[in-house]
């Protein structure tokens, strides 16, 4: 009993983080909007509905992966925060190694295409683009160290940002 509630303490607690992450992003990608005016063009109106699309399932796929995490013992401790303790194939990772990143930039994509603002939809780019940075200077090596040839063969198999469809029957349970 006290395992399960200890695991419920940890997962909320990642969330609770994950959410003041976005919210302080979010904050910061508005104040972008100043800049809006200097680029003498604005987004089109029907861009709205897209936008509004992507916010749910950008948002949706960062919350779903942050649930996936906090069970494997990321952001436990110092030292892993980085990395999870158990090898993780289900759920969205199944298709992309990156699905929270995709998430978040498909999050903040769409929040300046809602907007209608170019400099939060720049902002997006600027953020997949360290996201990408960080996935292969830091994470790739990391989890290739931890887990071998495991994580090898899923990094063949399996896209960083887009699926290999024909590879998907590899990870079914």
């Amino acid at each position: 009993m006290k395992d399960s509630a200890a695991k419920w303490m940890t997962a909320s607690w990642m969330l609770v983080r994950v959410l003041l992450a976005v919210a302080l992003v979010f904050w910061c990608a508005l104040h972008l909007r100043s800049l809006d005016h200097q680029f003498g063009f604005g987004l089109p109106y029907w861009g709205r509905i897209p936008g509004l699309l992507m916010i749910a399932m950008g948002g949706g796929l960062v919350l779903w992966c942050a649930c996936i995490l906090a069970n494997v013992g990321i952001f436990e401790s110092p030292v892993s925060r980085m990395f999870p303790r158990e090898f993780v194939v289900v759920g969205p990772f199944r298709y992309i190694r990156n699905p929270m990143s995709s998430g978040a930039t498909a999050l903040f994509a769409g929040f300046g295409l809602w907007l209608r603002s170019i400099s939060i939809l720049l902002f997006s780019a600027i953020l997949f683009l360290i996201f990408h940075f960080v996935a292969i200077r830091i994470e790739e090596p990391g989890l290739e160290k931890r887990f071998g040839n495991r994580y090898v063969v899923y990094k063949r198999t399996v896209g960083r940002w887009i699926p290999k469809i024909a590879d998907l029957e590899r990870f079914k349970d």
